[in-house]
């Protein structure tokens, strides 16, 4: 079974960066897609982004496009977030998430389409 662990999160001010790290264990989660998602205060989990097992397929939400870069490492079986120019906005618990079933070039901005979660990482932007 899979731990997925994420790290990286902080305070921070606004327009500074942090890149969060989604470490898995227990089993590769090389060639499948992996996504990030949030929960900020009073709302329900939001996706953010995914990246497709192969690598050659990101999509990321409207709010983060173009300050946010997912990528992934599998070598070190690792999935990463990095965030730039951070909002007041963007505060909130990061997850990342593994799909086993969307095949290696799909993504999917569902929560429910993902099976394992990793416990999260806060991240808060103050001003």
């Amino acid at each position: 079974q899979v731990q997925l662990v994420e790290s990286g999160g902080g305070l921070v001010q606004a327009g500074d960066s942090l890149r969060l790290s989604c470490a898995a264990s227990g089993r590769s989660v090389s060639g499948y897609t992996m996504g990030w998602f949030r929960r900020r205060p009073d709302e329900a989990r939001e996706f953010v982004a995914v990246i497709a097992g192969s690598g050659d397929t990101i999509y990321y939400s409207d709010s983060v496009k173009g300050r946010f870069t997912i990528s992934r490492d599998n070598a070190k079986n690792t999935v990463y977030l990095q965030m730039n120019n951070l909002k007041l906005e963007d505060t909130a618990v990061y997850y990342c998430a593994v799909d086993w079933l969307t095949g290696p070039d799909g993504v999917s901005t569902l929560p429910h389409e993902y099976d394992y979660w990793g416990q999260g990482t806060r991240v808060t932007v103050s001003s």
